[in-house]
């Protein structure tokens, strides 16, 4: 019998004020270009401590099924948590200011450029980059998962689904969705 796992740290640091908020954010958002979770785990949780890796794990599980980019609902929540509706606003500022700079310039370049085959390539080499960041932080975040035995069936299912079985991922969301959270409110309200 293994002995039971012990609870992790709590965070260290919390932000000084809404501006450090706005700039942890964009920073954030000018370290990647649509692979930014990996880099987002690292800063809050390694750099900053300003969350627990199982905190992030569930930010980002809720920001996946909720509308909108997951970064943005876990920038949402985390400045919410630290700072209430103001904070979700500087979070939320500081994930969009910088980025919608960047986009109006790039947007008035890539109309001459979408045809060049370097362009082509290169767009196409960062998608493997992508991929690969994506898959690191999973693999990074794994051990926060290791208590919860019924988060890597839940996962399961959802590899099956899209994987294997090539079921939309709305409808893998759709279905698989409610029953864990059902799961999970239930297991919830059990006594310990």
């Amino acid at each position: 019998m293994s002995a039971p796992v012990p609870d992790p740290p709590a965070p260290t640091r919390t932000p000084r004020n809404l501006a450090e908020l706005f700039i942890a954010f964009s920073h954030l958002t000018l370290l990647g270009v649509g692979g930014v979770l990996p880099f987002a785990q690292r800063i809050l949780v390694e750099e900053r401590r300003w969350l627990r890796a199982d905190e992030f794990v569930d930010m980002l599980s809720l920001g996946q099924v909720l509308p909108g980019p997951n970064l943005i609902n876990v920038a949402v929540m985390v400045g919410q948590q630290f700072f209430g509706w103001r904070g979700a606003l500087a979070a939320l500022a500081g994930i969009l200011a910088a980025p919608l700079a960047i986009i109006l310039v790039i947007a008035m370049a890539y109309a001459d450029l979408a045809r060049a085959p370097l362009a082509t390539r290169a767009l196409q080499g960062m998608s493997s980059i992508v991929a690969g960041l994506v898959i690191a932080m999973a693999l990074k975040l794994a051990p926060s998962l290791r208590r919860r035995r019924g988060a890597w069936i839940w996962a399961a299912l959802a590899f099956i689904g899209v994987g294997l079985l090539h079921i939309d991922l709305l409808w893998v969301l759709a279905l698989l969705g409610p029953l864990a959270v059902a799961q999970a409110w239930r297991r919830m309200r059990e006594p310990t």
